[in-house]
């Protein structure tokens, strides 16, 4: 999504606090964004707190959008997954003394999973730990290395492989139990 001239127009209403603006910007990514913010929160009302935080925040820096290093979409994004990432680092602890060089991944049945729904996949993500739904979504979703997890949540690349690793068992098993 690039920056075009309803976005223009939308950004210059956000910085004049001109609420019709600021409606229609929330209206326009609402989907998305609540989409990423079930993706690290464990019930729709985390979500929609994640959601309402974030874009607190990206009205208040709306000012400091620069449409030359990013589109609109991308920045608000952004905003939207650090809210996520401070919500879910209140709310759990990391652990940060587990130092694993080599990690086995287990594999995930690919079948198993093309043959759910997105929501039953969402289902089944949201039942791992805090921590580790956080580690999942950035690694897999969000396509972060471990290098940048570490640096996002202020953990050791060891400890980020280590919560990929976890999830990545916890999703087998469960996928294992509900015979998909």
């Amino acid at each position: 999504m690039s920056t075009n001239a309803t976005d223009i127009e939308l950004i210059n209403g956000c910085i004049n606090n001109n609420r019709k603006a600021q409606e229609r910007l929330y209206k326009k990514f609402y989907g998305p964004m609540a989409s990423i913010c079930l993706r690290y929160t464990r019930n729709q009302e985390d979500a929609i707190e994640v959601l309402h935080n974030g874009f607190l925040k990206v009205f208040k820096n709306i000012h400091t959008y620069d449409m030359s290093r990013a589109s609109l979409y991308t920045w608000v994004r952004t905003i939207i997954i650090n809210s996520a990432i401070d919500f879910v680092r209140q709310r759990s602890k990391f652990h940060t003394h587990i130092e694993l060089e080599k990690v086995d991944e287990p594999a995930i049945d690919a079948d198993a999973i093309q043959r759910m729904s997105s929501h039953e996949v969402l289902l089944l993500v949201q039942k791992l730990s805090p921590a580790t739904q956080t580690v999942f979504n950035l690694y897999v979703v969000e396509g972060y290395n471990h290098r940048e997890i570490a640096n996002l949540l202020g953990i050791s690349e060891g400890t980020s492989k280590w919560h990929l690793s976890e999830a990545r068992k916890q999703l087998q098993k469960l996928l294992q139990t509900l015979q998909v």
